[in-house]
This record gives C-alpha cells, sequence and structure tokens, in this order.
C-alpha cells in the first residue's frame, strides 16, 4: 500500500516559515484596521460638528476644539506612550491602544456635554498619537526588513481609506440616523479591529531603551535631523496650502460646490494610490521616494499658482498633489526606522510631534496669507516649502555621497 510521503525537516520548516509570514502579514492587516478605526473617529466630527453642536448647546466653534483635542493631546501621547509603555509586550500596548478607540467612541456617543465630548477625544488623541509613534516599529519587527515598506503602506492605507471615507461617511449617517451613531459605528469599527488584533499579533518584547535620553541621543543623529526638518518644512507648506484649498477652488476658477466635492474626493483616490506607490518606491530608496514626491507637490502647487484659473489644470493639479502627498507618510516613516533601527519606536515618537507642530503652524501660517495675500499665495508659500524639503533631503544625499567618494 502507497502512501503519501511523510515530508522532510527542511520541508517542515519551509512551511513553517510561510505559515508564519502569512501570520505576520495578517498582523499588519489587524493594524491597518486600527488605524483605519482610529483616523476615522479623529476626522467623524468635521462633518458633524452643526448637528453636535445644537445637540449640546454650544456654538460650532466650541464643538470644533473636539478636532483640537485630539490633534493636541496625539502630539504629546506619541513620546509619552513610548516612554510610558517601554517595559509592556507591544501586543498587550496594542490591544489597549486600539481599546481606548472604542472607548472613546461610546462615552462621545452618550455624552451629555461638550466636556464630556472633549474628555472622549483626549482619550482619542491617546491611542491616535501612542498607534502612530510606534506603527513604523511595529511593521519593522512584523516583516522582513526590505518588505518594511510594503508593510507600512499598507497601514498607511488605512489612513487614506479613512480620509476617503470619515467626511461623506459621517454625514450620510448623521443625516439618517443622528450624529451619535456615527460614534457608535466607529465603535463598532474599534472592536472589528481589536478582534482581528487579539487573533494575529504575535507577542511582541520590548525593545530599545525608550526615553527623554534615548530621544535627545536619536535626535542628535544627523539623519534623524534631516527627517524632522523636511516634515516641517514640507507639511508645514501643504497645510498652509491645503487647508485653503476650499477657498482657492471658489475664488480662482470659480468653481460650485458640486465640482469642488468631486475634485477633493479624486485627491482622496489618489492619495490612496500614492500610499502604495510611496511604498513601492521607498523599498528602493526611502530618500528618493522623499525627494520625488515633495517635489511632485511643490510641481503641483505651481500649476496651481499659475494656471489654477482653469478647471482642468486645477483638477489634475489637486490630483496629482493628492497622489504625491499620499506617498510621504509611508516614505519618511521608511526613512527614519531605517536610520534609527535600534531604537525605532523612540524616531518614531519624534515624528509624531514634527507633523503636529507643522501641521498647526502651517495652518496658521496660511490663514495670515489667504487674510492678507490671497488664495494664489498659499498654494505659492506650499509650492515653495514642498520644494526647499526636497532640496533639503536631496541635499543630505549629496553630502553622503561626496563623503563617500
Amino acid at each position: 500500500m502507497h502512501g503519501s510521503p511523510l515530508p522532510s525537516d527542511d520541508e517542515t520548516r519551509t512551511g513553517q516559515g510561510v505559515a508564519q509570514e502569512v501570520s505576520r502579514w495578517g498582523a499588519v492587516i489587524s493594524l491597518t484596521l486600527g488605524v483605519f478605526g482610529l483616523v476615522t473617529a479623529e476626522f467623524l466630527p468635521v462633518s458633524l460638528l452643526t448637528p453636535m453642536s445644537e445637540d449640546l448647546g454650544v456654538s460650532t466653534g466650541i464643538a470644533g476644539q473636539s478636532i483640537t483635542t485630539t490633534a493636541v493631546m496625539a502630539a504629546f501621547a506619541g513620546p509619552g506612550v513610548v516612554i510610558g509603555t517601554r517595559s509592556f509586550d507591544r501586543r498587550w500596548t496594542v490591544l489597549a491602544l486600539t481599546t481606548l478607540l472604542i472607548v472613546s467612541s461610546l462615552i462621545a456617543a452618550t455624552a451629555t456635554s461638550i466636556y464630556t465630548v472633549l474628555f472622549a477625544r483626549a482619550m482619542l488623541g491617546i491611542g491616535l498619537g501612542g498607534f502612530w509613534a510606534m506603527s513604523a516599529a511595529l511593521a519593522m519587527r512584523l516583516v522582513p526588513p526590505a518588505k518594511m515598506p510594503r508593510a507600512m503602506a499598507i497601514i498607511m492605507a488605512g489612513v487614506s481609506l479613512a480620509t476617503v471615507c470619515a467626511a461623506p461617511l459621517g454625514a450620510w449617517i448623521g443625516a439618517t440616523l443622528g450624529w451619535r451613531a456615527a460614534f457608535y459605528l466607529s465603535a463598532a469599527v474599534g472592536v472589528i479591529a481589536l478582534a482581528v488584533q487579539a487573533f494575529t499579533l504575535p507577542a511582541l518584547p520590548p525593545t530599545g531603551h525608550a526615553g527623554l535620553g534615548t530621544l535627545a541621543a536619536v535626535m542628535r543623529r544627523p539623519a534623524i535631523r534631516t527627517a524632522l526638518f523636511t516634515i516641517l518644512l514640507f507639511v508645514a507648506g501643504h497645510f498652509a496650502g491645503f487647508t485653503y484649498i476650499r477657498p482657492f477652488l471658489e475664488q480662482v476658477p470659480h468653481l460650485d460646490v458640486e465640482t469642488i466635492s468631486l475634485i477633493l474626493l479624486a485627491y482622496g483616490v489618489t492619495g490612496f494610490f500614492g500610499n502604495m506607490l510611496g511604498g513601492m518606491v521607498s523599498e528602493r530608496s526611502p530618500r528618493l521616494s522623499i525627494v520625488i514626491f515633495t517635489s511632485l507637490v511643490a510641481v503641483s502647487a505651481v500649476m496651481l499658482a499659475v494656471g489654477g484659473a482653469s478647471l482642468m489644470v486645477s483638477a489634475a493639479a489637486i490630483a496629482l498633489w493628492g497622489l504625491a502627498f499620499g506617498a510621504f507618510p509611508v516614505s519618511v516613516q521608511s526613512f527614519v526606522v531605517g536610520h534609527a533601527p535600534d531604537e525605532a519606536e523612540s524616531a518614531g515618537a519624534l515624528v509624531i510631534p514634527a507633523f503636529q507642530i507643522a501641521i498647526s503652524s502651517g495652518a496658521i501660517f496660511g490663514g495670515l496669507l489667504i487674510e492678507t495675500q490671497g488664495p494664489v499665495a498659499v498654494v505659492a508659500f506650499a509650492a515653495v516649502a514642498a520644494a526647499l524639503g526636497a532640496s533639503v533631503m536631496a541635499a543630505r544625499g549629496e553630502r553622503r555621497q561626496l563623503s563617500l567618494g
């Protein structure tokens, strides 16, 4: 009687390796679900401010502070979570951060005062900041180093999907079921993410030596300083320009709301593909990826400043802008982790405040520009800032080559 031959030891080990790799990619997808839920919850109030403010008896300006609270808390929580949980298994840290998404959403959904909403949003900021700070380090531990940019691209896809879906989905649910239902849905997404993470994330014992001294030491590395400086220039320019893109489209090409909505949808869709493209290019060279895509944002902004009165030029420029900006987070995260693999969490923790400082300063400066110089000035500033960011990263590469030569 002839039976199937027993697998050899080598075949057994190979099979186990394949199974483990499949399992690890499942863990990467579980992180995508987590970041999708966190970013969706972050942006939900954008489309719910009016019903929220009416129900809670406050102005829309006060209700809008629910967004500010999350952003400010996330800036502090990035380094805080990394340092405060440095002795904990990262699997349990991720599960705790996702639990914060669920609890904060439920508190917001049942809130009877704006103060309760703000407390819930502060909790969300802790989950969001901590998750962002550790995402690149987690990706690096879950997949082989060469595939780390691809893993980051998959995780960042959750951000792109949330950016595209959160506002329209929140508006629809708010109009049909009420604003509280949108937060209940956010909690449900968190429950799904938590379940998938619990089944797929392996044990991840703490690594590195996260602390204030470590953060300072990592910041002293030339490559990390270059990355942070590039973030400050580029992201500030982006948010100075793109925060006020609707006034630009209304005043320069004189578009109606429906057309503007379609163009912004195109921005979100191309941003999703930019995420994937950034991961592919970063597998070859994260530095080159940063230079290419920051330069493309500069080109897009110049197109708007020079030919933005044309509908076709504006639509094409904003779609290109979305593609290029969508590639930036995965590119810069890959660059940072690649230059601090021994302290990846600390390096990631530095990226969060840099982004938040750039976002805040860019939006403020853009507001001053549009008030004093008009909408063309803000996109012109975005072009200059993006070009400077590209130059900083490109010049760093030239210096390295010269030193090696």
